[in-house]
């Protein structure tokens, strides 16, 4: 198998909102915030769903790179429910091979209400469920030993459980792409993720905020500086700036495509990733690989959901 990914398992649901919903509920726009099952559905009451899809961050990569002809799998935990049901069927449509084998958990499916302003932007809402208590011993360690490459989602790292089976997972692979997900996630966990970054991923993705935030820069030219020592492969989306991967002394470059009819920014970030792992696993250069992750990432944001097809 060329590429396994592990990632929270979550169900989203997409709706459209107007900027006052997200004032009224006091959410900020473009981030992700964490709500209990009970905000969860008293958010979703007054809505009208648009669509619900099989999502998570590291799941809408590992779909994209099946749909550009790539053999892969998926670890993410959801309970034996309806959502769970759901869930699997929606991989194995998209022929992802789903390594987890369901249980009726005590805690549900985790959901995501993904609320789209009309400037394109998406809020998330993100009620984990059983997602979040992924554990070593839902580590297919097989799956992970034939896989080229595993990739991981720092949205699921977190201390106790889902930290061990990420651990298991590494010492267990051959190679390692983490994206760093969010700057919330990275202000949280900014030691382990540093470490991360230094001394057990091949490749990081990170947005141009999250990247500076990790290494407290107030320039761009320190992530450069800090990217060539690091010796591994981080690649960087700067929105209106395109793309950057730097390895050592290598730094390649690659603009954004002009001109395109933006309809919604969700999964933007997931498809560059599965984009730029299809040309790294496919052996292609650096350059060509950003252009895939740009092309992938254009197409995605023309239209709704983090689904090409």
């Amino acid at each position: 198998m060329k590429i396994i990914g592990i990632g929270n398992a979550i169900v989203d649901v997409i709706c459209k909102v107007d900027d006052i919903f997200l004032t009224n509920n006091k959410l900020t726009k473009s981030t992700m915030k964490l709500v209990d099952e009970l905000e969860f559905k008293s958010l979703l009451s007054n809505l009208k769903i648009e669509e619900t899809v099989s999502g998570g961050s590291v799941a809408n990569s590992i779909v994209g790179l099946s749909q550009l002809g790539n053999d892969v799998g998926f670890i993410g935990k959801v309970s034996d429910d309806e959502l769970g049901a759901k869930y699997e069927e929606g991989l194995k449509k998209e022929k992802v091979k789903y390594f987890y084998s369901k249980k009726k958990e005590v805690i549900p499916t985790g959901t995501c209400l993904i609320l789209i302003t009309p400037d394109s932007e998406r809020t998330m809402c993100t009620f984990l469920g059983t997602a979040g208590k992924i554990n070593e011993n839902d580590i297919d360690i097989n799956s992970i030993k034939n896989s080229e490459l595993l990739f991981l989602e720092g949205y699921l790292w977190d201390e106790g459980e889902p930290k061990k089976a990420f651990e298991k997972a590494i010492q267990n692979s051959n190679k390692v792409a983490m994206s760093l997900s969010d700057l919330f996630c990275v202000e949280r966990h900014k030691l382990h993720f540093l470490d991360l970054v230094k001394n057990k991923l091949d490749i990081t993705f990170a947005n141009e905020q999250e990247i500076m935030s990790l290494i407290n820069a107030k320039d761009f030219s320190k992530v450069i500086e800090f990217s060539k020592k690091l010796k591994k492969l981080l690649v960087i989306t700067r929105g209106e700036k395109g793309a950057i991967a730097i390895k050592e002394d290598e730094i390649v470059e690659c603009e954004i495509q002009k001109n395109l009819k933006i309809v919604d920014l969700t999964g933007a970030g997931d498809l560059f990733a599965a984009g730029f792992l299809h040309g790294h696993v496919n052996n292609l250069s650096l350059k060509e690989s950003l252009n895939k992750g740009t092309e992938m990432s254009s197409k995605i944001i023309q239209r709704i959901g983090a689904r090409l097809n």
